[in-house]
Formats: C-alpha cells, sequence, structure tokens
C-alpha cells in the first residue's frame, strides 16, 4: 500500500506517518527512508527531534534508518518484502535532484529522472507489498514566487504530489497534528 502524508511545515506530519508506519508494521521493524542531507546546525537539531521523536513513541529499536538524499530507490530495495517504510521527506528529496544539494553526487538527476525514480520505488514496493508512506510539505498555500528558481521547484514537487495523491491507496494531509484522510482505502 502507498500512503502519502502532506501538510504544512512543523504540522506533525512525520509523527502521523510514523504512526501510519508502526500500525502496518505488525511488530516488525520499520525502515526510516531519510532523504536529509545534513549541512547546517538547524538541520541536525531537526533529525535530532525526529530521532528523539521515535524513540518516545516507545519503539526506538523498530525502526532501521537508511540515508538516501538521492538515492531512494536504492533504499526501498533494501527494505524486506511485506515490511513498512517512511520516505521522509519528498520535499528535501525532490529540491535535491532540482538543485543537487548533496555535494557527495557526482552525476545530478533531471527532473524527469527524479520522477522516473519515484515511479520506480513505487512500482518495487508494490511488487513487494511494502507498505510505503511519503511525507512531503505543502508548498502551495502561499503566492508563487517571483524567483523562477523557485517556481520550477514549487511546479515540480506539486506535480509529484498531484501524481502521488492519484497513485497512493490513502492520502492524508496534517493540521495541527490531526490526520484528514482525503483518500483511504475501503475496509473489506
Amino acid at each position: 500500500m502507498i500512503v502519502f502524508v502532506s501538510g504544512g511545515a512543523r504540522s506533525g506530519k512525520s509523527h502521523v506517518a510514523e504512526q501510519c508506519v508502526l500500525q502496518a508494521a505488525n511488530g516488525k521493524p520499520c525502515f526510516y527512508v531519510a532523504t536529509a542531507d545534513i549541512y547546517d546546525d538547524e538541520m541536525a537539531e531537526r533529525v535530532s527531534r525526529h530521532q528523539a521523536e521515535r524513540e518516545a513513541d516507545g519503539a526506538p529499536s523498530a525502526w532501521v534508518t537508511l540515508e538516501a538524499p538521492l538515492a531512494i530507490d536504492q533504499a526501498i530495495a533494501q527494505v524486506p518484502n511485506g515490511h513498512a517504510a517512511l520516505l521522509d521527506c519528498l520535499t528535501l528529496w525532490a529540491s535535491q535532484v532540482m538543485f543537487n544539494a548533496n555535494a557527495d553526487e557526482s552525476d545530478p538527476l533531471s527532473t524527469t529522472e527524479g520522477f522516473a525514480l519515484l515511479v520506480r520505488c513505487l512500482q518495487d514496493a508494490r511488487a513487494r507489498d511494502i507498505t510505503l508512506v511519503i511525507v512531503s510539505n505543502d508548498l502551495n498555500e502561499a503566492p508563487l514566487p517571483n524567483d523562477p528558481y523557485t517556481l520550477r521547484y514549487v511546479e515540480f514537487l506539486q506535480m509529484l504530489h498531484r501524481w502521488l495523491a492519484a497513485e497512493a491507496e490513502r492520502v492524508v494531509e496534517v493540521v495541527a497534528g490531526q490526520g484528514v484522510d482525503w483518500k483511504a482505502v475501503a475496509n473489506t
């Protein structure tokens, strides 16, 4: 199953997504595909806070972290069949696709290659019965930027969001820490 979780900055979307993964895992180890590239003190603090929050939920050993600033397909390939994984977050990953934020990557991806890579990740997850929960920030609430690079990024990210919302079996928007289901799988 594919679950798309979106919301504004600091809305609580990572916590909601983590709970989705823990529930889907049904006691099995959970996989955390981390797209953050730690480049300053603020980002290091955010990563530490997220790790502490996962530990506070009572199951720190349940999470296996796979760092993948760009190569999310390689990280998802490491998730065993039938397990659950959280990709956090698509927003950072998309910026790294477009702007090659990860200096260790010698060959940046184009947006077309980035989109194709995301498509392959969903295909792989479905083929191997992996519950894949993908988190991203809603950036479409503000006026469009004047800067052409930022505008291109917002357009790319929103294209990914529209595609994911259509592809996912469940779509959740997080507002003030509360998940609102916009699309959910019917219980059978």
